[in-house]
């Protein structure tokens, strides 16, 4: 046995059998050697070792797993430990982490295609592979490799993978990261790179979006509650909308960013995929080996009723200051950093659904979410004296906190009879993981763990790729040709003024705006007699929210939420919180906190 293999093959913090759910499954009781390539990268850092940890520290996978990286960068493999370890401390227990990385090693390479240095790869791979066999009589080894690479290097470095470091008696698998081109053509032609060397069994394309806990609940959800499933159709469902929003523009990204801007980089890809499961028929198996082709085929057979997208069913933004970005070299760049679009599906289902897509950067929040308005309850006007009753709406949180939560009318508390909004809610922090140690897995620990377990569907095939160009090459062709010019939007904003106008036309969707979703909390203004004089309430409450003995306005609407105050609007939040801030640093102290309460 060589002294390098030594911990992988022998009993260890990770050998010891632990019962998880893929205990039974052949694979696990095999050889596994993991390659990153580009294992120098942000995304490889940040990412790839850290979802690897995550598997490892929960015994799914196997406890004799090595892990090489592969790069350009001439590094040692303790070099290579140092530079991950600032990413993995605190993620697991701190001799879990020395395991981890004592398994990690590196292969250095003059370049992505550089074929003796795979072949110097393959040979320690093999020589661990005969280790373990000796050690612990396991005579099947699988590989699996990790493309955290820009495309224009896939094709050089699948034609080296398969010519020096292929697996002999297991399986070799590829996991592939976006972009999948910027348009059809390109995309036809990533696909070749890796397709000439590769068949499509072994390819996973990976869509992190996939792999969220509230995606991958979707077919669950719909195909196993009868009341879901029968209301999800044209007769009932006004619109659908799938939303995308963060805070923060390109950050030194700008070069990069310009080159596909934000339909193809969510729209076209995430946004899509998850609308395809969304809507999707249901198929004949939702679980097991036969269910990833039957699944990815009725994703297909979406995309396949939809009409590519035209200019009129398009609205673009983009935020003041976009084109500073020093990366960014035109700075005559019609780049939209905001975009909404409309599309149908027409099948029996969905035919006259508006299907919203919209994504932009440099807005208000963090937010991605999927929501299905419906249509509004007949005659209900006239059943409530004429009073204008909200629609349903079920709303799907995937992040920031993973929620789900039905809009429904109840009766307004007290004498009068009128119906307000309020919901049914399911916060899976609270509800699952609030009084335990475990947490959410991350999305690209789960599909990883897919990969493994050889499961295609949260992985994007090759039919679904070209399709999805198909629907947005035209339009994304004409907005680069025609120099379409995006309306401009304030940093920290909701978007375009004349946005909200294109939306509500293009969707029909109808806002109850006498209606507040504050993290789950609903905001409501108490009596005099319910505040409690001491003041005891609104110390814990603000105690619960301040850094340093002090709040800014996040920590101000909950502080003030939790010991029973509140606001009916954002904005009258936020005006009450300037009328406290004196000194306008964006923070306030108890005293000021109790004063404005006790005044109220």
């Amino acid at each position: 046995m060589t002294k390098e293999h030594r911990s992988s093959v022998a009993v260890d913090s990770k050998t010891v059998e632990k019962v998880t759910h893929v205990s039974g499954e052949q694979w696990i009781k095999e050889g596994l050697a993991i390659v990153i390539v580009g294992a120098s990268g942000d995304l490889a850092k940040k990412k790839t070792y850290p979802s690897l940890l995550s598997l490892f520290n929960g015994y799914l996978l196997p406890s004799n797993v090595v892990i090489y990286g592969y790069a350009r960068s001439k590094i040692t493999n303790e070099q290579l430990r140092e530079k991950l370890r600032p990413y993995l401390d605190g993620k697991a227990k701190s001799d879990v982490i020395e395991d981890f990385l004592s398994r990690c090693y590196y292969q250095a390479g003059d370049s992505y295609g550089d074929l003796a240095s795979w072949s110097a790869l393959n040979n320690s791979i093999m020589t661990y592979e005969q280790d373990l066999k000796v050690a612990k009589g396991i005579d099947k080894s699988n590989r699996l490799f990790y493309f955290a690479i820009p495309p224009n290097v896939f094709a050089e470095t699948g034609k080296a993978i398969k010519s020096e470091c292929m697996s002999l008696n297991g399986f070799s698998r590829m996991i592939v990261e976006k972009p999948f081109g910027r348009d059809l053509e390109s995309c036809k032609d990533i696909l070749h790179r890796l397709g000439q060397y590769f068949d499509e069994q072994s390819l996973y394309r990976i869509d992190h979006y996939l792999g969220k806990e509230l995606v991958q609940n979707l077919m669950v959800m719909r195909f196993s509650n009868l009341w879901m499933e029968n209301m999800f159709n044209r007769n009932f469902v006004q619109c659908i909308m799938l939303t995308f929003k963060e805070p923060f523009g390109t950050e030194g990204r700008g070069g990069y960013f310009d080159q596909y801007g934000i339909i193809r980089d969510i729209i076209q890809n995430h946004l899509l995929q998850v609308m395809c499961l969304l809507c999707m028929e249901c198929p004949n198996k939702l679980d097991g080996p036969e269910s990833g082709e039957k699944i990815r085929n009725e994703k297909v057979r979406l995309l396949e009723a939809m009409s590519p997208v035209t200019i009129g069913e398009v609205f673009l933004g983009q935020y003041e200051g976009y084109t500073d970005d020093e990366t960014i070299t035109n700075k005559e760049s019609n780049c939209p950093t905001f975009a909404i679009i409309r599309c149908f599906i027409n099948n029996p289902r969905w035919a006259g659904v508006p299907i919203i897509f919209k994504a932009g950067k440099a807005l208000n929040e963090r937010k991605a979410e999927m929501r299905v308005q419906f249509k509004s309850a007949p005659a209900a006007e006239t059943l409530f004296g004429g009073v204008e009753v909200p629609r349903n709406e079920l709303v799907m949180k995937l992040q920031p906190g993973e929620s789900v939560y039905l809009k429904s009318n109840i009766k307004t508390p007290g004498f009068s009879s009128i119906p307000i909004q309020s919901e049914l809610e399911v916060k899976y922090d609270t509800r699952y993981f609030a009084e335990s140690s475990s947490s959410n897995p991350d999305a690209y620990s789960r599909l990883i763990l897919d990969v493994l377990r050889g499961r295609s569907a949260n992985f994007v095939r090759s039919d679904e790729l070209i399709r999805a160009w198909e629907i947005f090459t035209p339009v994304l062709h004409q907005i680069d040709e025609e120099n379409n010019r995006p309306h401009i939007y304030k940093v920290g904003s909701r978007g375009p003024d004349a946005a909200d106008k294109f939306f509500v036309e293009k969707s029909g969707y109808l806002r109850n705006d006498a209606y507040i979703w504050e993290d789950g909390n609903i905001c409501r203004r108490t009596t005099p007699e319910e505040q409690k004089s001491d003041g005891a309430i609104l110390k814990v409450a603000f105690e619960k929210f301040a850094t340093n003995g002090r709040i800014d306005l996040n920590g101000f609407i909950g502080a003030a939420v939790n010991s029973g105050e509140g606001f009916k609007t954002m904005a009258e939040a936020q005006t009450a919180f300037d009328t406290i801030d004196k000194d306008g640093d964006g923070h306030i102290c108890f005293k000021e906190f109790y004063e404005f309460l006790d005044t109220a």
